[in-house]
Parts: C-alpha cells; structure tokens; sequence
C-alpha cells in the first residue's frame, strides 16, 4: 500500500528492457475515447440534428496511408442518438478543422464555404498575373482605388470623433435640466393665475347674490298649524267664551295696564251725575253684574289702590238700565 502513490518503481540493477517481450498489434486498432460533436450535422438516414458540443463514446482509429507532414490523421465512429446508424468524420490538420466522412452532413459551414472561395479567387488572380503584365497594372490600379477609399472613410470617422470629442455632455444635461426648471416655473404661474382668477370669479358672484338676497328678502315659511283633536271644536262650545282667556299669576295679582277692549270705543260712559240720579235698581245691577263678569274672567283688573274702577260691560249696564228707568 506504500507505493500506491507513487511514480517511480523499483528496477534492479540487473534489468533489461529489451528483453520484454513486446506485443504485437494490428496497426489499425480501435480506441474506445469520449469526444464531443465538433460541428453541428444532420443525420442522412433519420434526419435527426446532432449539435456541436453533443457527447459521445467515439471509437478511435490512425487512417491508414493518409498523413499531412508527419501528422498521423485519426478517424471516429458515432452513433445517431435516434437511429443508432454509423457516423464517421476524421481530422482536417491542414485546414485545422474536422472533415465529414459517412453518414451525415455538416450544417452552418458557410463561413468554410466563403473563405474556400476567396481562397480560389486570390490562385485564379495569380495564375492570371503571371501570364498577362496588362492584368497586373489593372490589379494595382483597383488596390490603389480601394485603399484611397478605405483612407477617405478612415479619415470621416476620424473627423467624427474628433466633433464628439469636442462637445460637452456635461454643459448639455446641464441646460437641459436649466430649461425644464424654467417649464416647470412658467407652468406652475400659469396654474397661480388660473386659480386667481377663478377665486375672484367666486368672490363677485358671492357679492353679486349677497346684494340680490338683501334688496329682495325671502318669504318667510309658513307657520305650522297647532293640530287639534276634532272633539276641540265640541269643547269650545260647550264651554263659555270667557273661559278661553287664561290670565297670567301677574294679571290676577295687579291687572292690566292700559288693556282695552274691542267695545271700549263703541260706548260711552255717563256722568257720575247721571248715574247717581238714575233708579236705585238699575245702580244696584253695577256690582252684580261686575262681579258676573270677573267670575267669567273678562272683566279687567284696575290697578291697586284705585276704588272706582268700572269695565266697559259695566258701564254698558248701567247704560242700559239708565234707558230703562227714563221709558218707565
């Protein structure tokens, strides 16, 4: 278990390599390796697509009689993943590039395709050269005409850096960004304005209605009917009128002060002479019939300390009875 890490075996002094006895194998022997696909190919009998970069246990074998300057060339053997029909391609040293050999074709090679044929192009160029001086002027004329083109746009690009080197990006963000803040600042004003004037709209048609409301005031709204109960009406007839009058604690206690009523204008009183000189009867009714009335309520209350305080239905009665006593 010492050795298993090591590199150097023991030999005895005493060993002879050439007397190993050496194997003999075919030249042409198969190599089990793990490749990847080295271009993108399409299988010819189920037409599946094999993409570069696909793993595959490849068999390996040297190309018998087949060699670029020593170089061995090495052929492999794949499967389709589908199908399992045999692909094979083999190396391209001189081209440093894989060749398609059996079995499928090689996809995307237009690039292999261009350069095959400028190859072509440049050994036709030079076969016609060395035949024809004429050609060769011709040649060198066309190179020059393309170089001097080539030179001239070299030169407009140069002269187009040089313009973008110039400016200053940093100037032109910042009047830019100058510019916006004065938008910004015309836009807000005009909103300042907008709202003023729609305030002061608002103000004059508050003035204009003020004015309207006190040249013209509104009606006031009705008053609301006290409701009643309908069995009211039964209650006021039944009952007398002068009952219907309720006097305050303060107007049974003091009386009326300058409170007339509705037949005051309507009659006359008569002289204390003439009431004295009537009959005794009829002055006798004055009291009776003033206290029937302030027991009805509707007399009016004198001041107190005033004795000779007489209402207008009183002095009605003494009137009446006046007249009375004269037709006797």
């Amino acid at each position: 278990m010492s050795e298993r890490k090591v590199l150097n075996k023991y030999y005895p002094p005493d060993f002879d390599p050439s007397k190993i006895p050496k194997l003999k194998l075919p030249k042409d022997r198969q190599y089990v390796v793990r490749l990847m696909a080295p271009f993108n190919m399409r299988c010819k009998t189920c037409g599946e697509y094999i993409y570069k970069g696909k793993k595959f246990n490849a068999r390996k074998e040297t190309v018998q009689n087949e060699s670029y300057l020593g170089l061995p060339i090495f052929r492999f053997y794949i499967k389709c993943t589908r199908c399992l029909a045999e692909i094979t391609f083999k190396t391209d040293p001189e081209n440093t590039d894989y060749a398609m050999e059996h079995g499928a074709t090689r996809n995307f090679q237009a690039e292999k395709l261009l350069e095959e044929e400028e190859k072509r192009l440049q050994k036709e160029r030079e076969d016609e050269e060395l035949n024809n001086p004429m050609k060769v002027l011709e040649n060198r004329t066309k190179d020059s005409k393309l170089e001097m083109e080539v030179l001239e746009n070299l030169q407009e690009l140069k002269e187009l850096n040089q313009r973008q080197a110039h400016v200053d990006f940093e100037s032109m963000l910042q009047q830019y960004k100058e510019f916006e803040e004065q938008q910004k600042q015309r836009e807000l004003e005009e909103d300042e304005q907008e709202m003023k004037a729609m305030l002061e709209q608002a103000q004059s048609r508050r003035l204009l209605e003020d004015s309207d409301s006190e040249e013209d005031p509104a009606p006031a709204p009705p008053k609301q009917l006290a409701k009643g109960k309908p069995t009211d009406i039964l209650q006021q007839d039944s009952e007398p009128q002068a009952k219907k009058q309720k006097l305050e604690t303060w107007q049974k206690s003091v009386g009326k002060f300058s409170v007339q009523t509705k037949l005051s204008g309507l009659v006359t009183a008569k002289r204390k002479s003439v009431s004295m000189v009537a009959n005794g009867a009829g002055s006798q009714d004055v009291p009776s019939e003033q206290g029937k009335q302030s027991a009805h309520g509707t007399s009016t209350g004198t001041a107190p300390g005033s004795s000779t305080g007489v209402s207008s239905l009183g002095l009605l009665g003494t009137y009446s009875d006046s007249e009375d006593s004269k037709s006797d």
